[in-house]
């Protein structure tokens, strides 16, 4: 798929589920989300429908996300499924690794191809703070599982959070390494919980000069959201994903469905287009359907503009 601005749109995010088994404070509101009836959410088998479609149209890339990916009743049902699909060369979720090491082997039977954890702090009560509850034990086993089946290369996803884990970035950085990378992601304000988001933003440009010694000086060629530098040891890289403090619009290949059967053609903009009314079409129709939205993606975000409009959805109704 091509839009308006010749950018090829060939990397799905899928939501399978807005509900998640932790409660992270810049993702939901403490008091957590209302639950959507379960006729709202899409079925595995309309995933399937829509997915394949946008395969044939040229989406060679998918990932699963949330809420969390692997509380979705049949999640590697769906794996598999899109793994079966000619076209689809890389299969990836996003998880918070709670339940990793439950489904590690399941997934990579079923066709998973990698794995990308999210784990914003290395100490087990500041994990349990910012998680609302949660055990970074469940996680570390998560990950020494995905390596065990051959999940990789894993990537460790890191929001930075100023005053919470920026004193933690030397210790994440010494985690990267030949199977592992470790990326920074700079925290983006969405629904309940925007104003808390910008209360605690801090750029990755800040953080990236702190610690510039330990990396190799220039980056690799950038071919998606994050800048990697390689490790001055030799052993792992480094990622730096600078959504608010220098977007990446102009190259973006990516729009997301979400788990209510939303297509969102970018992550800041409150636009949606209701896919459900397509199901049960014949192909060409759907087909024809979805170039015609993908050709309104917007040029760039505008979360830096006077005026922006606030994201209502909060992060996990969209999965990142």
């Amino acid at each position: 798929m091509v839009d308006q601005f010749e950018r090829h749109i060939h990397y799905l995010r899928v939501s399978v589920t807005d509900l998640c088994n932790l409660k992270c404070q810049y993702c939901m509101p403490e008091d957590g989300i209302a639950k959507k009836d379960h006729q709202d959410i899409l079925r595995i088998e309309e995933y399937l429908q829509l997915i394949e479609e946008m395969v044939e149209l040229g989406v060679d890339k998918v990932r699963l996300t949330g809420g969390e990916p692997l509380v979705r009743r049949g999640i590697v049902d769906l794996v598999k499924g899109i793994g079966k699909m000619d076209g689809v060369k890389d299969l990836a979720i996003t998880t918070n690794g709670v339940l990793l090491k439950k489904y590690a082997k399941d997934l990579k039977d079923a066709g998973l191809t990698r794995v990308n954890i999210s784990i914003d702090t290395l100490d087990p009560n500041k994990y349990r703070e910012i998680t609302r509850g949660g055990n970074i034990e469940d996680v570390l086993g998560g990950i020494e599982e995905a390596r065990s089946v051959g999940l990789l290369p894993i990537k460790l996803n890191v929001v930075l959070i100023n005053g919470f884990n920026t004193d933690e970035v030397e210790d994440f950085i010494k985690l990267a390494d030949d199977d592992m990378d470790v990326r920074f992601i700079e925290l983006m304000p969405f629904g309940q919980v925007a104003n808390w988001s910008k209360d605690k933003f801090i750029s990755n440009e800040v953080i990236f000069n702190r610690h510039r010694e330990r990396f190799m000086t220039e980056p690799e060629e950038q071919y998606g959201p994050a800048k990697y530098y390689e490790k001055k040891d030799g052993h792992g890289r480094v990622g730096f994903i600078n959504a608010i403090s220098s977007h990446f619009c102009a190259t973006c290949n990516r729009v997301r469905l979400t788990a209510d059967g939303k297509l969102k053609l970018c992550l800041h903009t409150n636009e949606e287009f209701d896919l459900k009314p397509l199901l049960g079409l014949d192909s060409a129709t759907i087909q024809e359907s979805l170039q015609s939205y993908i050709m309104t993606k917007p040029e760039r975000h505008h979360m830096n503009d006077q005026g922006f409009v606030p994201i209502i959805r909060d992060m996990n109704r969209i999965g990142g």
